[in-house]
């Protein structure tokens, strides 16, 4: 019988043991908790005003890359969303907004300096540096965020460790995951499986109409 153990879980990590699965299939399971569960990333940049060295490349790369904390329960991916629109809705994306003000010395903004609409979408650290400001220098702008997922781009990983290793009986596999924060590592594995599922059922249901 096909079974599930939680081995051990800390903080962003957990060890989960996979009885009585096929490889393919805990194989299949470790690809999606790295990149196949949704999270929120920022992916669209509106930069009002920028006078550091850093160009607006710079501040949208290091904005993208910052993970954000995710609500799968109240959120959903764009290509799904009701709304059907480019700019997105409520449901299917998040503005965080970042104001520097300006300063007579020099200092760092961090991602403590994003504001969200959402309480609950925002970045997993308050300490990650986005741009260093000079006397006199300005940041503003606004970011949109939006579900989306690892296969099409890093910046959506669940996880920065999914890995699958042998167990010490031979239908047992370890598997070792370390989330980015964005969600618990128990979401990301209940996620991943009710995915697999999903992709199992489909295909499955694809087969038959072949034969």
């Amino acid at each position: 019988m096909a079974s599930l153990e939680i081995v051990e879980q800390s903080g962003n990590r957990i060890v989960v043991k996979l009885k009585g699965i096929p490889l393919q299939y805990a194989n299949a399971l470790r690809r999606i908790c790295l990149s196949g569960v949704p999270t929120f990333a920022i992916d669209d940049v509106v930069i009002i005003e920028n006078s550091s060295v850093l160009p607006d490349e710079g501040v949208t790369h290091r904005l993208a890359m910052t993970p954000l904390r995710t609500d799968l329960s109240r959120f959903v991916e764009p290509s799904v969303c009701d709304c059907h629109s480019e700019l997105g809705c409520s449901r299917c994306r998040v503005l965080l907004m970042l104001d520097s003000g300006s300063s007579d010395a020099t200092r760092t903004v961090t991602s403590a300096d994003l504001s969200s609409e959402d309480e609950m979408v925002k970045p997993v650290s308050p300490n990650i540096p986005i741009a260093v400001l000079a006397p006199g220098q300005k940041l503003k702008l606004e970011a949109y965020a939006r579900l989306g997922r690892g296969s099409e781009h890093a910046k959506w990983n669940s996880a920065s460790v999914s890995a699958l290793t042998e167990g010490n009986d031979s239908d047992q596999h370890i598997l070792t995951l370390e989330t980015v924060g964005s969600l618990t590592p128990a979401e990301v594995i209940r996620t991943a499986v009710e995915e697999l599922e999903k992709r199992l059922g489909e295909f499955h249901q694809t087969l038959a109409t072949i034969g």
